[in-house]
């Protein structure tokens, strides 16, 4: 069984096998966790995912899928892709959101990966609601059957630490 720990700091710090990123469909950075994950680990992760653009994702990342990419300078060693939903009040789309922890679990799996840290994907500019954000993605991962040991969700504020630990 996964142990699940939650944290509240920076992404791009943690030393862990596979870092999820929260991307856009484009692979090619952003705002966000995905600016960030960029920035720290350089150019050899915007490279990986050109590469990625050129071969199997031409039309980009579909949402709710998850694809492994160098981790360039972060002290982690692959960086998992995932593109999460736009939260829309009118449309249940819970289980694009629940698929982004399933499939970067199941790339993690290929991967080998004892370790991930996830951020809480959909949360920010996407405008999923915290609470209900966090409630699938703990859920999600106690539910996956992961071979990953530890899952890490590092949350950046106060607000998404309060949500997710109040699903421990």
């Amino acid at each position: 069984m996964v142990h699940i720990d939650f944290v509240q700091g920076d992404i791009t710090e943690q030393h862990v096998d596979a870092v999820v990123n929260a991307a856009n469909s484009s692979l090619l950075g952003g705002g966000g966790v995905d600016g960030a994950i960029h920035r720290k680990g350089g150019p050899e992760i915007l490279d990986a995912c050109r590469a990625l653009r050129a071969s199997h994702y031409g039309k980009g990342l579909p949402t709710g899928q998850a694809v492994a990419t160098t981790a360039g300078r972060l002290p982690a060693r692959w960086v998992i892709h995932t593109v999460g939903p736009v939260w829309r009040p009118d449309e249940d789309r819970s289980g694009l959101l629940a698929s982004c922890y399933r499939e970067s679990l199941r790339v993690a799996d290929e991967l080998g990966a004892a370790t991930v840290a996830f951020p809480a994907v959909s949360t920010g500019v996407y405008g999923w609601p915290m609470d209900d954000g966090a409630r699938i993605a703990v859920r999600t991962v106690r539910e996956s059957g992961t071979r990953v040991r530890e899952v890490r969700f590092v949350l950046f504020s106060d607000a998404a630490y309060e949500a997710f630990t109040a699903y421990r």
